[in-house]
């Protein structure tokens, strides 16, 4: 059995990283403390304080542990060494809509780093998988939660 591994840019990579660092050295110990504090109040059966903070920290370290997951299984694919007009992951496409002529731009990222906000859409999502292959001046039909849009690749970056 192989274990599957996951693509990632480096600043994604980065970002879990840096994400990682910051739970482990700010929000842990910050948690710890506010343990200490609700301890001393006293009985811990009616202590709401102490509860929340125990909460808070099997979350945290729920997360830390997550991310680290993440972090070993994930390849870490730079896109500033492609190049070409066919969509691959990492690249940066910008798109036309053929009915309504609006302009879009989208960057192929792993799902962990996705956030359609900031024009980053997943290799995994709908979008993602009908652009992967195609290349400059193809039109392809995606299936959205909305409907079809279909939708004029007008040109591919690498960056």
């Amino acid at each position: 059995m192989s274990i599957r591994r996951y693509p990632i840019t480096p600043a994604g990579h980065n970002a879990l990283k840096t994400e990682v660092r910051r739970l482990i050295e700010i929000e842990r110990p910050n948690i710890v403390k506010a343990i200490e504090i609700a301890r001393a109040h006293g009985d811990l059966s009616e202590n709401a304080e102490y509860d929340y903070a125990k909460d808070r920290q099997g979350m945290i370290e729920a997360t830390i542990r997550d991310l680290e997951a993440k972090l070993s299984l994930a390849e870490v694919i730079d896109p500033s060494t492609m190049e070409g007009d066919v969509v691959r992951f990492g690249a940066t496409v910008k798109l036309e809509d053929v009915d309504t002529d609006e302009e879009l731009e989208y960057q192929i990222v792993g799902g962990f780093e996705a956030d359609v906000s900031q024009g980053k859409i997943s290799i995994e999502a709908p979008i993602g998988r009908a652009l992967i292959g195609k290349e400059v001046d193809d039109e392809i039909v995606i299936k959205v939660p909305k409907g079809a849009r279909t939708v004029l690749i007008t040109d591919v970056e690498y960056k």
